[in-house]
């Protein structure tokens, strides 16, 4: 009987290839949720009924909760396939997230991170139109390249350093207003001062920029350092994110404002798709980074950038300009060229690298 010389066979769901299929979903992820982010802070500053805007704090705590419960899940059903593994109850899942092994006070480095890069996101969409946000949100690939430079001592190749100065190349363009003004459509739900809510919106997506780097990169060396499972560390994440989230965010700093309106004021539908786009996020990145690899991740990405400006186009009535269309052509080219690039062998030191990032 011949040998079978095919390989594996791709896992498939309904007949589609799962690579193609989460790499779809990845396209309209990243899209809809600049969009949605935008729509929905838009909306709710133009609405006249005396009913205040949705607090970005309550948003991101609720994310939080989906993304916990969704791991949750996960991780329960594949322990529960471990052969000779453990009954799964929720005592154990507790342990197993605070327990002496579980790294848990390690975790709450990038959870706090990646919680307050979250509210700079809903801060900077505001400020800034849908598509000037998605490109500049790139700056990400350039900060988690210099922490992993710096904190996992992994060398870039030439070719991945070209494209990350092209990048800041296409990065600076896009940021330059047409005719010296502020664009119209940052400055309408930003209120008077276009220009200033303009430079808050781009200082709100930069520093979201360098705490996505040091949370993915310290993320990735506590990954290094256990084995852990991922859906266990995300579970851990989310936890790790939504207390400090609900304590600070939605009792401390907002607490006011939400004993007098309500935890859900302002709430619409496209709030609800706002934070259900933010909570999804990670976890397809996840399946994306499992079933494909990391060139048409980078593809996946361009593709939602210019989604997300056609979009503008119409929706926010975003005007392309030259510059604009050479500096997110600029990204998109730099963002493929560093998907491309080949890696440099780390040192014989370092353990293997089989992380994945998290949005």
């Amino acid at each position: 009987m011949a040998a079978d010389l095919s390989g594996p066979k791709e896992p498939t769901l309904f007949g589609v290839s799962l690579k193609w299929i989460s790499l779809a979903t990845l396209v309209i992820q990243n899209s809809m949720l600049v969009i949605v982010m935008r729509y929905s802070r838009t909306a709710a500053a133009a609405r006249n009924d005396g009913t205040p805007p949705y607090l970005a704090s309550t948003a991101v705590a609720m994310s939080e909760l989906i993304k916990m419960v969704i791991c949750i899940g996960v991780y329960v059903r594949a322990e529960s396939q471990v052969p000779g593994a453990l009954p799964i109850t929720p005592r154990r899942v507790v342990y197993d997230v605070l327990g002496p092994n579980s790294d848990w006070p390690k975790m709450m480095v990038p959870a706090v991170l990646y919680l307050v890069q979250n509210n700079l996101q809903y801060l900077a969409v505001t400020m800034l139109d849908a598509a000037t946000f998605q490109v500049t949100y790139q700056m990400k690939i350039l900060t988690t390249a210099f922490f992993s430079v710096w904190m996992l001592n992994r060398p870039l190749s030439p070719q991945k350093w070209v494209s990350l100065v092209l990048l800041t190349f296409g990065i600076a363009m896009v940021q330059i207003p047409a005719g010296g003004k502020s664009d119209s459509s940052g400055s309408a739900a930003a209120g008077p001062g276009g220009l200033g809510a303009r430079m808050v919106g781009l200082i709100a997506v930069t520093a979201a920029c360098v705490l996505s780097g040091i949370a993915g990169v310290w993320f990735e060396k506590v990954l290094k350092g256990s084995k852990s499972s991922l859906w266990l560390r995300n579970l851990q994440l989310s936890c790790f994110s939504f207390v400090p989230g609900l304590v600070m965010g939605c009792m401390v700093m907002d607490g006011a404002h939400i004993r007098e309106h309500g935890f859900f004021a302002g709430y619409t539908p496209w709030t609800c798709g706002a934070i259900l786009c933010q909570a999804l996020g990670g976890l397809i990145v996840a399946v994306v980074v499992k079933y494909a690899d990391n060139i048409l991740k980078g593809f996946a990405t361009s593709l939602s950038i210019i989604l997300s400006c056609v979009v503008s186009v119409y929706l926010f009535d975003f005007h392309v300009t030259t510059t604009f269309t050479l500096g997110a052509a600029l990204v998109l080219y730099a963002t493929h060229m560093y998907g491309r690039a080949p890696n440099v062998p780390p040192p014989t030191t370092a353990l293997p690298y089989h992380a994945v990032p998290r949005a």
